[in-house]
């Protein structure tokens, strides 16, 4: 039978542990607040929403990934440790969840306003997508070499990145151009409260109530 790993076994210490708190988690908050506000002001709910739904996708990636640690006993496919000032799950810390919350705004600013424009060959989200799912990749790749960022598996590691390409960054950004690109905002509406109630029925279900998470 396969042990849990060390670097599993020193997040968990780590997980939701109050004492880890630093103060700059407010400064940071500030800043996802402005950069909201600013689109507030603007009345783009376009965008704004965009950038809560690319959010909640990585909700949705990081309570799959804690259930991986929990079936398996072993390791999630992706692991945190180090100084954070909170870590929420096995693998999201708050400057990592706060950091998405931006990126999908950065993202959909970054969209033509024209979604037939073809760049490079393909649909111009397609390419700003993939764009900036490699350059998440790196980021990663930087990150794991730290020795903060933990990869156990070798389907989700530095000889195979192709799943984490498309399953941990591209299907981000592809559902948050979804969600800009519709004609209007109740129907954005929908899908991000469809996200949003399946981020939170599984944080109270696989959380307090089953303890899994």
């Amino acid at each position: 039978m396969l042990l849990v790993t060390d670097f599993t076994t020193e997040a968990q210490d780590l997980l939701r542990d109050p004492t880890q708190f630093k103060w700059y988690a407010v400064t940071l908050l500030v800043l996802v607040m402005y950069v909201y506000s600013v689109e507030v002001e603007r009345r783009r709910w376009d965008i704004l929403l965009a950038g809560v739904t690319l959010w909640l996708a990585d909700w949705i990636n990081e309570i799959a990934n804690s259930l991986v640690l929990h079936f398996t006993d072993r390791a999630a496919i992706w692991t945190t440790t180090g100084d954070t000032a909170y870590l929420i799950l096995i693998g999201l810390t708050l400057e990592i969840s706060l950091m998405f919350a931006i990126s999908g705004i950065v993202f959909a600013k970054s969209l033509p306003e024209d979604k037939k424009q073809r760049l490079l060959g393909l649909p111009n989200r397609l390419t700003i997508a993939l764009a900036f799912s490699v350059l998440a990749v790196v980021v990663e790749l930087l990150l794991h070499a730290t020795g903060y960022f933990h990869w156990e598996y070798w389907w989700w590691n530095t000889s195979f990145v192709l799943p984490i390409l498309v399953f941990g960054y591209l299907w981000f950004f592809l559902i948050a151009a979804y969600v800009y690109d519709l004609p209007d905002n109740r129907r954005r509406l929908r899908v991000v409260g469809v996200m949003a109630a399946i981020v939170a029925a599984s944080l109270v279900a696989f959380g307090p109530l089953l303890n899994w998470i």
